[in-house]
């Protein structure tokens, strides 16, 4: 296990006695732009034991209250500790089975080594960030870690495993695992089944399987894990133990449990598992000013004024290095040429990196098309951007290094990961 850097853990789950549906909440960096998700989520959970009175929604994360939400958190951890909210499962994974719109998947949640984990866009470590990472993102996210008793994991890594011989068998045995929890997910999240897996034979067997994997690598750039949720969450534990780490002894470091972070691993070759891009939306920006920077980018950009949104997505799937805008009521597809890079999410970023260093307007990262629409009748400026192939991803990793930040995501929204779990991390 420590040589393929994915282990058990010491799992937190809520007792028994805990109502799971309003315990689980969906993860921090969804639903940006529409707080009253968060609301609604706020609602339903009232009162009661919840995950939700554990993290920061990303929504919240400028506001001025922001240190007293974190004192909040790292009060409430302690209370549900003390409490006895926690129940303890010891050197254990669990199996994960989510139902959601797209289909059934299986994820198997353990810990990660953070030393096997280099987020640079030059790494050739075995757990390795999919997009580029953002270092003015981490510092807020560190803020939270900082003085927190637990983690949660939102957090999604994937294995290339074309055999399937990691999670599936696990998943085609499941129902002589113990069951942990099953719950319906609020806010239409689908349903969740969690299953103890503890047995020291079933443990060899996951070493064993991502061991072959790991073998049958380039041992130059042996990509095992590439992330495909939580970069960030990621890279925020990352940097947090390496602040620790520099003020322990050797010996320390080896069991120190900042040194591991809590993840959900999935199989890429899951066909319950899909890919989404990940759109745009700007604000405060015209589409002269758009169009202008654009230009910077791209020595050909041409336009073709669509009649609706779905011939746009349907467009897409054939041309890759096109995006449509939704503005003003429009439809318009653009097809560019002789840019830096090939895929339009790198061109889209440029855009990005200009118009912000200009102060000319801002933007968000949007999941679901339905919400790039309702934006844009608000008046915003919507990029519908096409999709990134799954047969692809790892060899594009592996030739291009990370993609643009924030260029796919697994599933709509309301099928990201849903914190349940828990660790102590001090």
């Amino acid at each position: 296990m420590k040589e393929t850097g994915f282990s058990p853990a010491d799992i937190l789950l809520p007792n028994e006695e805990i109502d799971m549906e309003r315990w689980a909440v969906v993860a921090c960096d969804q639903y940006t732009s529409q707080r009253e998700y968060w609301e609604e989520a706020d609602r339903i959970v009232g009162d009661a034991p919840s995950t939700l009175r554990l993290i920061l929604p990303e929504c919240y994360l400028e506001e001025k209250n922001k240190e007293e939400r974190i004192k909040a958190i790292d009060e409430t951890m302690a209370r549900y500790l003390d409490e006895g909210v926690f129940r303890t499962f010891s050197d254990s994974y669990v199996l994960v089975k989510r139902d959601t719109e797209s289909g059934t998947r299986y994820g198997l949640v353990g810990k990660l080594d953070l030393e096997e984990y280099d987020y640079s866009p030059s790494s050739v470590s075995p757990i390795r960030a999919t997009e580029g990472t953002i270092l003015s993102r981490i510092p807020p996210r560190k803020e939270i870690r900082k003085n927190a008793l637990l983690e949660l994991p939102h957090i999604m890594v994937l294995i290339s495993d074309s055999k399937k011989s990691v999670i599936e068998p696990l998943a085609a045995k499941r129902d002589t695992l113990k069951v942990l929890y099953s719950s319906q997910l609020m806010l239409n999240g689908g349903h969740v089944t969690g299953y103890l897996v503890d047995s020291k034979e079933d443990k060899e067997a996951i070493s064993k399987a991502l061991l072959k994997i790991k073998d049958s690598l380039d041992r130059e750039n042996p990509l095992l894990f590439a992330m495909g949720d939580g970069n960030h969450s990621l890279a925020s534990a990352k940097s947090s133990w390496e602040d620790i780490k520099a003020k322990l002894p050797e010996e320390e470091r080896k069991t120190h449990p900042a040194r591991y972070a809590l993840v959900e691993i999935e199989n890429i070759y899951d066909p319950g598992l899909e890919f989404e891009p990940i759109h745009r939306a700007f604000f405060s920006l015209k589409r002269s000013d758009f169009d202008e920077i654009l230009s910077h980018h791209a020595m050909r950009i041409e336009k073709e004024k669509l009649t609706s949104t779905a011939e746009a997505v349907k467009l897409l799937r054939r041309r890759k290095r096109s995006f449509a805008m939704l503005s003003d009521g429009e439809v318009i597809l653009y097809t560019l040429d002789g840019t830096e890079k090939g895929l339009p999410a790198w061109t889209i970023q440029s855009v990005i990196d200009e118009m912000l260093h200009s102060g000319k307007g801002s933007v968000d990262y949007i999941h679901g098309i339905e919400t790039v629409e309702e934006l844009a009748k608000k008046g915003a400026i919507g990029i519908i951007l096409p999709d990134i192939s799954k047969d692809s991803f790892f060899s594009s990793i592996l030739n291009d290094r990370a993609f643009p930040r924030k260029t796919f995501s697994i599933g709509h929204a309301n099928e990201k990961r849903y914190y349940i779990e828990a660790r102590k991390i001090r």
